[in-house]
């Protein structure tokens, strides 16, 4: 893999992120916010399990690869990544969360979206 991380990082910021996305467009980003909140703006071409069934659905996450989460400012993407690296995944979670990746000028999709209130 690139330098673009560093293992013992749980937090990267959205330009890493973004960066990582375009250099491994398979890279497994998850948004763990509620429907809503995911229906009102997204990052494109990511997946979305609510953070309430990501424990359920944790065997549809790649052991093998590495997942970044993502929710509205991070605590909850912090809480999910936390959690996968404990099960020995390499997990992280997208400091400032949605918001930041936003504010800094990054797309959302679909075209127009917003960040929704939690």
């Amino acid at each position: 893999m690139s330098d673009l991380r560093v293992a013992s990082e749980l937090e990267i910021d959205p330009a890493r992120v973004a960066a990582w996305l375009a250099e491994d467009p398979s890279l497994q980003v998850i948004d763990v916010r509620e429907l809503y909140e995911r229906e009102a703006g997204h990052i494109a071409g990511t997946r979305h399990i609510e953070l309430v069934r990501l424990t359920a659905e944790a065997a549809s996450v790649e052991r093998e690869r590495p997942v970044v989460f993502y929710c509205r400012v991070g605590a909850r993407s912090q809480m999910a990544a936390q959690a996968f690296r404990a099960s020995g995944y390499d997990a992280y979670s997208m400091d400032g969360g949605l918001r930041r990746w936003a504010q800094e000028g990054r797309p959302l999709t679909p075209e127009g979206g917003s960040v929704a209130d939690h």
